[in-house]
C-alpha cells in the first residue's frame, strides 16, 4: 500500500477553497485501489465519510501565529493498524505504529511471544474496542525509521 498526498492540502477538495486560520475543517482517509489517499473538506462543503473512508476526524486549521500538531484521532490510527495487518511489506511501519498506540496508551502490552529466534510477537490489547492486536517484531534499521517516521507523519497529524 501507498501513501501519497496525505498532507493536509489547506484548500477544500469539494471547492477549491483555500482554508482559512482558524477555520474549522475535516479530513478523510479514503482506500483508493493500493494507495490511502487524504482529503480536507471545509466544514460546509463536508459530505461525510464515503465507503472507501479508512478514517475521517475534524480539525481546526492553526492561526498564523503558530502552528500546533495534532495526532489523528486514536481511531484512525487503530484502523490503519488494523490494514496494516494485511501488507506484508509494511510490518515494520505496523510494528512501530503499534508501539506508538502503546506509548500514547491506547493498547497496552500483553506478552511477548517468541516461537524461535527469528520470530517474535507482541500481544497487544486495545481496551476502547476490546480487541487483541498480534503485531509481527520487525525492527528497521536507521534509514528505515526515518522513513516510517515521516510516512506515519504524514499520515497521522493533522496541523
Amino acid at each position: 500500500m501507498e501513501y501519497e498526498g496525505v498532507r493536509c492540502t489547506r484548500r477544500c477538495a469539494a471547492t477549491g477553497r483555500e482554508l482559512r486560520p482558524g477555520e474549522k475543517f475535516y479530513s478523510v482517509l479514503a482506500a483508493e485501489g493500493a494507495n490511502l489517499v487524504r482529503y480536507d473538506y471545509s466544514a460546509e462543503a463536508w459530505p461525510g465519510p464515503s465507503e472507501k473512508a479508512v478514517g475521517w476526524w475534524k480539525s481546526q486549521l492553526p492561526a498564523r501565529e503558530g502552528v500546533r500538531v495534532h495526532w489523528a484521532p486514536n481511531d484512525v490510527m487503530l484502523d490503519l493498524l488494523e490494514q496494516l495487518a494485511n501488507d506484508p511489506a509494511k510490518a515494520d511501519m505496523r510494528y512501530v505504529l503499534a508501539l506508538l498506540l502503546v506509548r500514547r496508551r491506547v493498547c497496552r502490552l500483553e506478552e511477548t511471544k517468541r516461537e524461535n529466534a527469528q520470530h517474535e510477537t507482541l500481544v497487544l490489547f486495545c481496551p476502547r474496542r476490546e480487541q487483541e492486536y498480534r503485531v509481527t517484531v520487525v525492527a528497521p534499521d536507521e534509514a528505515r525509521s526515518k522513513e516510517i517516521q515521516d510516512e506515519l507523519a504524514r499520515l497521522l497529524f493533522a496541523t
